[in-house]
């Protein structure tokens, strides 16, 4: 499919410079994995194909610029060892069920099972209950995310359900995401500029919206520093239900469309 033409109008670039800002945002404040939080803005002014066009190279600039400030001594190794592999099998899954399959049934199972997960968290009294690391739930964490980030740009949800019961520090947690989806994003770009075949005008807007990493990565970090690990866990729960309800949304909206 080639992705739709884009107008460069002032409210085009204003509205998509904010978007990629906000992802850049939280890139830099949690490493990653919240990036659909962005992409409601985009859809003002684009379709949702062509905005998954536009940043799946843009992801990739994110990322190494990311990785200035989460160095290797913020990675988990071992974690990233089981859930990388998973990673790279289901961006291959999730490129067979964008061309084949229902993608948006994905999108619904996803949302429910990520809403499940918070609530059961919160019912508990909302604490940090630290739980052994399991080989297989990291290896299915790594597949739906490598499935769920290539169909809806929310790889998020499945890696985080697998990470923040491990009770890692908020550090830890942040820089382990942040290489997890550098190797996403790098590993799905191809794939995903083969199903768009953006225009020139989306090739132009992918350009200046570069012009956003940087400050949106820095803030985001500065903010992270200031947080401690309570609120820094407390935040990326709420945005778990941020996440599942625009994938529900963006799934149920499609059948009735």
């Amino acid at each position: 499919m080639i992705s739709s033409p884009v107008d460069l109008s002032a409210t085009t670039i204003a509205v998509a410079f904010a978007g990629v800002f906000l992802i850049c945002f939280m890139k830099g404040a949690f490493g990653g994995g919240f990036s659909i939080v962005g992409i409601p803005l985009l859809s003002i002014v684009m379709d949702p194909v062509t905005a998954g066009g536009l940043l799946a190279p843009l992801f990739i600039a994110m990322d190494l610029f990311a990785l200035f400030f989460w160095k290797p001594s913020t990675w988990s190794k071992p974690d990233l060892a089981l859930l990388l592999p998973g990673l790279v099998v289901g961006i291959a899954c999730g490129y067979l069920v964008f061309r084949f399959l229902d993608h948006r049934a994905i999108a619904i199972v996803m949302a429910v099972t990520t809403l499940i997960f918070v609530g059961i968290w919160f019912a508990g009294g909302g604490k940090i209950n630290i739980r052994p690391r399991s080989t297989s739930k990291a290896i299915t964490a790594g597949f739906a995310s490598g499935v769920t980030t290539m169909v809806a740009h929310s790889g998020g949800p499945p890696l985080a359900m697998y990470l923040l019961p491990l009770g890692l520090t908020k550090e830890i947690y942040a820089g382990t995401t942040s290489l997890f989806f550098t190797v996403g994003n790098a590993t799905k770009a191809v794939p995903w500029l083969l199903l768009v075949k953006p225009t020139m005008g989306v090739w132009k807007l992918m350009a200046i919206c570069l012009l956003a990493i940087p400050a949106g990565v820095w803030l985001g970090w500065r903010l992270h520093g200031v947080l401690d690990q309570r609120q820094i866990y407390r935040t990326c729960y709420g945005l778990l239900i941020v996440t599942a309800l625009k994938l529900l949304w963006d799934g149920i909206s499609g059948y009735v469309a």
